[in-house]
């Protein structure tokens, strides 16, 4: 499967959608067209099979580079948590840009979104609570709130097509954030709970 979405987005990047065919990624990756078309029968199809192996790439890396990594401390987790998340310096995750967040309403129910969002955050709950070495765990709304912030900032950065120098600057800002709330002494009361 590997080859197939290396050759979607080899042909994604040159071409773009409206170019972009199965028959084409068939071509590129050597396999017949009928045995793509049992996996892919339309390029709504590939397209939706990459957005969910590329899911699967960040939970995996997510998994290995942050919850395993035991020996090393909150801080430096906390970066490879974002560094994955935000899809900066972190050649290890799929390829994504602003052409495939457009198009996600042709591939994705809100169902859909919900699984994705629901993988993620406990992803995020599991990394956090792995760091043995935090002055506090963090609480469930904290780390809710610290994953939508990565999460959703990232999705619209890309939908405005932010250059990547706002992107970094936007990166490193979240991680000083992100250390500020979990390394807090004490979860200040919500917003909501004091109207």
């Amino acid at each position: 499967m590997q080859a197939i979405y290396d050759a979607f987005v080899r042909i994604w990047q040159a071409q773009g959608w409206e170019r972009l065919t199965t028959r084409a990624v068939a071509l590129e990756t050597g396999i017949s067209v009928g045995t793509l078309y049992e996996y892919f029968p339309n390029k709504q199809a590939l397209l939706s099979g990459y957005v969910r192996h590329s899911m699967d790439v960040l939970l995996a890396a997510i998994e290995k580079q942050v919850v395993q990594a035991i020996d090393a401390p909150w801080q430096e987790r906390l970066h490879h948590l974002l560094r994955l998340t935000l899809g900066i310096d972190a050649p290890e995750v799929s390829y994504y840009d602003a052409r495939m967040l457009g198009l996600e309403h042709q591939i994705a129910e809100p169902k859909h979104h919900r699984r994705v969002h629901d993988e993620i955050f406990a992803a995020w709950s599991k990394a956090l609570n792995a760091c043995a070495d935090l002055p506090q765990p963090p609480s469930a709304r904290t780390v809710h709130t610290l994953f939508l912030s990565a999460f959703g900032g990232r999705r619209y950065l890309l939908l405005v097509n932010a250059d990547e120098a706002t992107a970094r600057a936007w990166a490193v800002e979240l991680e000083r954030q992100c250390q500020l709330a979990l390394s807090a002494p004490s979860q200040p009361q919500p917003l909501g709970a004091r109207l």
